[in-house]
């Protein structure tokens, strides 16, 4: 069995409303309460960074499966949403939803396309560390690109 290890440190200087910062090998930046949550909104924060890890996480597992099933695309793109539920003073993140948009070169792939997408979200690794914990909801389109022209 081979470990990986990542590491991140932070700092928060101030209470509640304050503003800290992380650093790990390719990502540094500020960090704060949301402005949705009464915070400062400076920098990043846990909520988008769990939909930034889901969201990453998905797209490149995609890019790895299509690629070893030989199915050639012009595009992958993707815009995800997270929703955060707040009841009594409680914050619970509910749901995140993946909307990828695959274009392919042959209508051959469509039906491989999208089994793939979804296999995609159910191997991606932060979807499985969350699961039972956030519904991953995914609306895929997967669409045959246009013909380049001689």
């Amino acid at each position: 069995m081979a470990e990986h290890h990542f590491h991140l440190k932070a700092n928060w200087p101030g209470n509640r409303n304050g503003v800290g910062e992380i650093y790990a090998e390719n990502l540094q930046t500020n960090i704060s309460i949301p402005k949705e949550m009464d915070g400062p909104g400076i920098g990043t924060n846990p909520d988008e960074m769990l939909l930034g890890a889901a969201a990453t996480c998905y797209i490149i597992t995609l890019a790895a499966m299509l690629e070893r099933s030989k199915i050639e695309k012009q595009s992958l793109s993707m815009d995800s949403t997270a929703i955060v539920d707040v009841t009594q003073g409680v914050f619970t993140y509910q749901k995140i939803i993946h909307r990828p948009i695959i274009v392919i070169k042959s209508e051959k792939d469509l039906a491989t396309t999208r089994k793939l997408a979804e296999k995609a979200e159910r191997s991606c690794m932060i979807s499985r560390a969350i699961q039972g914990n956030v519904e991953i909801q995914l609306e895929a389109s997967v669409i045959v690109g246009m013909k380049e022209s001689d």
